[in-house]
């Protein structure tokens, strides 16, 4: 259960007219508004259900007729002093899982929504599907100089902050004898303590004008306030959420007058027992507050044997709220880890200079190490996948067939044979049946010959099996093949043309043994992306010899083209398909590092002699799977730039609907539009399906075009 005290997006007037009513119940996505007086009393609700039998009952619709005509009048409701357990109960009864809490005066004051509990910062959303909301603590690392806190802002968000946190205090009503640092009877860490705080502080326009710095940057800006004159500072500027200290979990009066603002609040919970955790979740739950708890170390610095980690999953299951982490600990693999475990939030103290004064130096980080940990934090996003049945990726479909074993027949076996132990062999690649599927061959009477060596397929054993027929499509089409199938794809089909992949071995084959005569069909060549010594084409390296290199194996594969279209009789200008390189191995480069590649890439194509054949770049995905692996691709990916580079240099593509339909997906950019621009500069389409942003290579119908 989550209790929201903004609840605009659920409320309407009674004298307000049913369209807004439609528009305002489609917005909040829980199929139910609320009609008050402008006094705010609760006067009815107004469900979807509602609607439908108004519309069923009524002779004329006009979506203009008041609310009050159609609203029911007889609901439940709950005073917002109720028992959170109470409250909780009633509402798992409600059809729309979303029951009205009224004050004495009946007047509506919150709404007890059925589910997880959101946080909303800023239009930012902060829960269990949501990527971890990273802060970085500043505090009083600025020294009390505005230019150093807007420099911490700046790094806090090239470092991939998602938020830079502050903290105020009102030194006069905080610490007796008004924070007299001077006074001898003063404890010496509090007496410490004071004495840097009342060096620097921010004044309060300094502190607004931070957070200014970070909305501008957008970062967003919070702050702790530790009293409740700081409170109704931060208030009047209009924060749109608090962080609580751990010093403060226990102090109730702050947190209900927090809680009163209707904002959510970040709870750290260092230095507390359970028995006050406890009581602390329990009063938040009164308050019907919006929060967050953080599992913390009230250590500076924390000791990796004191963390406890796996306090939080407790933490989760007292509070059934946002679970996250504020860490004292030295380096970043502590809060990386905790996301594994579950945190949603993990806040680390920055600063630009460790040996600054000041204890919260010490157990900050630099920004090259907050940057580094907000990577670790992604990453481990990504890899925590999900609870549902294991499915295998598409890098490990590419290397079960490489490295995986298959069923194959052990000798020469005639069609109508009955299977037994002797005529199976285990062996690699795994392209066919599994061996654990042996049991299931064995007794079957084939339905084709099958040759010593052959593979035993899904087909064998009645599943799956299809048929090669003749097409009629409006432009000429064909598969692709390797040398050693040429023939007897050719043999099954009426296809138009083929695209003979070539591996680097097959450069130094003579492939007049396997095409003896001219075929009458068209040809397309997809030159090998591997060349011999583990070398990857790359027509961009910066490298110069690598790229020179690149140059030589390509000028190979048009040459051996030139030979290859003398047998093809409607190859008069075969295309060679190739991935041109610009790939990188950990993470896609910036915006501003491209050029500098496709200019790279117009040189090595000046240095080829591409007489008699036309070299077509290939249309990429942004992780594509070389030989297993996956990398990032930084070029072809785009329409602005691919239709760019065609128009430059008077260059045709291959347009891979797979691999841009992933780009697109990976760029969340329409692949409608994509096709619209860069189909006029395809020489060539390679045509398969595609799912999420990896997924390339799909049977059509398996995917997302």
């Amino acid at each position: 259960m989550r209790v929201i005290k903004n609840f605009s997006k659920f409320v309407v007037f009674s004298e307000d007219n049913l369209l807004n009513a439609l528009n305002k119940i489609n917005a909040n996505k829980s199929r139910v508004i609320f009609a008050v007086t402008e006094s705010g009393v609760l006067e009815g609700v107004l469900t979807d259900g509602d609607v439908r039998r108004w519309l069923t009952s009524t002779g004329s619709i006009d979506l203009s007729t008041p609310i009050s005509t159609v609203m029911n009048r007889q609901f439940m409701a709950a005073s917002v002093d109720g028992d959170p357990d109470q409250i909780r109960v009633v509402l798992e009864r409600r059809v729309n899982q979303a029951l009205p809490l009224l004050d004495s005066n009946q007047r509506l004051v919150a709404i007890a929504l059925f589910g997880a509990p959101i946080l909303e910062i800023e239009g930012r959303v902060v829960d269990d599907a949501a990527p971890t909301f990273v802060i970085a603590e500043i505090g009083n690392n600025h020294q009390g100089d505005l230019a150093m806190a807007f420099e911490l802002i700046d790094k806090a968000y090239v470092s991939g902050a998602d938020c830079a946190k502050f903290q105020m205090r009102d030194l006069k009503t905080l610490y007796k004898d008004g924070g007299n640092s001077d006074d001898v009877s003063t404890d010496l860490g509090a007496q410490y303590t004071l004495d840097l705080l009342r060096r620097f502080q921010l004044s309060d326009d300094e502190l607004f004008l931070a957070f200014d710095h970070c909305r501008q940057k957008g970062v967003i800006p919070l702050c702790t306030p530790w009293d409740q004159s700081s409170l109704e500072k931060l208030e009047r500027y209009g924060l749109s959420g608090y962080k609580v200290a751990s010093a403060d979990f226990t102090n109730f009066g702050l947190i209900e007058s927090i809680a009163a603002t209707g904002k959510p609040m970040i709870i750290s919970t260092g230095m507390s027992t359970e028995a006050e955790i406890l009581d602390g979740v329990k009063h938040l739950e009164k308050l019907s507050a919006t929060y967050a708890l953080l599992h913390c170390n009230s250590t500076y610095p924390a000791p990796f044997k004191d963390v406890n980690l796996k306090y939080m999953s407790h933490l989760k299951e007292v509070s059934n709220t946002i679970i996250g982490y504020s860490g004292h600990e030295r380096d970043t693999s502590v809060a990386i880890a905790a996301v594994a475990l579950g945190a949603k939030i993990i806040e680390k103290h920055f600063t630009l200079d460790k040996a600054l004064e000041g204890n919260d130096h010490k157990v900050s980080l630099l920004p090259h190490e907050f940057a580094r940990m907000v990577e670790g934090i992604r990453q481990v996003e990504k890899a925590l996948g999900s609870h549902e049945e294991r499915r295998l990726t598409q890098g490990e479909l590419m290397n079960r067939e490489t490295l995986a074993k298959s069923l194959v027949a052990a000798k020469d076996i005639p069609a109508g044979t009955s299977i037994d132990e002797t005529m199976i062999a285990v062996q690699s690649p795994g392209q066919g049946l599994q061996p654990n599927r042996k049991k299931e061959l064995l007794g079957r009477a084939l339905s084709s010959d099958k040759k010593a060596g052959d593979l035993f397929f899904p087909a064998d054993l009645g599943e799956g099996r299809t048929q090669a027929r003749n097409y009629s499509f409006p432009l000429k089409w064909g598969v692709p093949v390797r040398y050693h199938d040429l023939h007897n794809m050719c043999a099954q089909s009426n296809m138009d043309l083929i695209e003979i992949h070539l591996s680097y071995k097959d450069m130094d084959l003579d492939f007049k043994q396997f095409i003896t005569e001219p075929l009458d069909m068209g040809l397309v060549v997809h030159a090998p992306e591997l060349f011999a010594g583990d070398h990857t084409l790359d027509l961009c390296a910066e490298d110069e010899s690598y790229r020179q290199r690149s140059v030589r194996e390509m000028q190979r594969v048009i040459e051996l083209t030139r030979s290859l279209a003398g047998y093809f009789t409607e190859a008069a200008r075969p295309c060679i398909v190739t991935n041109v390189g610009g790939f990188s191995a950990n993470g896609h480069l910036p915006g501003r590092a491209l050029p500098a590649l496709y200019k790279r890439l117009e040189l090595s194509l000046s240095q080829l002699d591409s007489t008699g054949v036309e070299i077509i770049p290939q249309t990429m995905p942004p992780f594509p799977w070389h030989f297993g692996g996956q990398q990032f691709h930084n070029l072809f990916v785009d329409a602005e730039s691919i239709v760019a580079f065609c128009q430059n240099n008077k260059v045709r593509v291959c347009l891979d609907v797979s691999h841009s339909k992933l780009a697109c997906n990976h760029r969340q950019e329409s692949f409608a539009d994509f096709v619209r621009r860069v189909a006029p500069y395809a020489a060539h389409l390679h045509l398969a399906d595609a799912k999420g942003v990896d997924g390339e290579g799909l049977q059509i119908g398996d995917g997302d075009i």
